[in-house]
């Protein structure tokens, strides 16, 4: 059961549920920092976000000793930029992976979901920090453009905000 903020959930949940693909950011073997794009396949009650890898890959490996990771959420024609911190678990529950399977989870598992490969990752964040202009594209662009000609920074409507989950 998660001790997590219901009210930063939902914030965060609200920002992030549209943008399908964020960039997850691990740790390899050495220490580097790797990224790849991963579908984002939902959000839990507890803020648990949820993704299909394979047991092949060397996300699966590294988190497996190291499972600090980031996740990257961007809608840039909207000015929203999501950055969440937290731990990933492996998971390898049939029952659940089932519950989850779509058609994206097909494509790359043709055997379906009994693929012994395919397994999940539930992120479990702790913090999340986001950037979300409420201005228009054009407010946006006019205000850039005020302050590149004006020498002073733009004058928007934008929030900025860090959650502890």
């Amino acid at each position: 059961m998660s001790t997590h903020d219901t009210q930063a959930i939902a914030d965060l949940t609200s920002r992030i549920k549209e943008v399908r693909f964020p960039m997850f950011t691990w740790q390899d073997e050495h220490g580097h920092l790797l990224s790849q794009p991963m579908t984002q396949e939902e959000v839990d009650d507890g803020g648990g976000i949820w993704f299909f890898t394979s047991t092949q890959t060397a996300l699966w490996d590294c988190i497996g000793h190291r499972p600090q990771v980031n996740l990257s959420f961007a809608k840039p024609e909207d000015s929203l930029f999501v950055s969440v911190s937290g731990l990933a678990e492996r998971v390898v529950d049939r029952e659940r992976i089932r519950a989850m399977w779509n058609t994206g989870a097909q494509a790359w598992f043709p055997a379906g979901p009994d693929d012994e490969h395919a397994v999940l990752i539930r992120v479990e964040p702790h913090s999340a920090e986001y950037w979300d202009s409420n201005d228009s594209k054009m407010v946006r662009m006019f205000a850039y453009a005020k302050a590149a000609m004006t020498g002073t920074r733009p004058d928007m409507d934008a929030e900025h905000r860090t959650l502890k989950l």
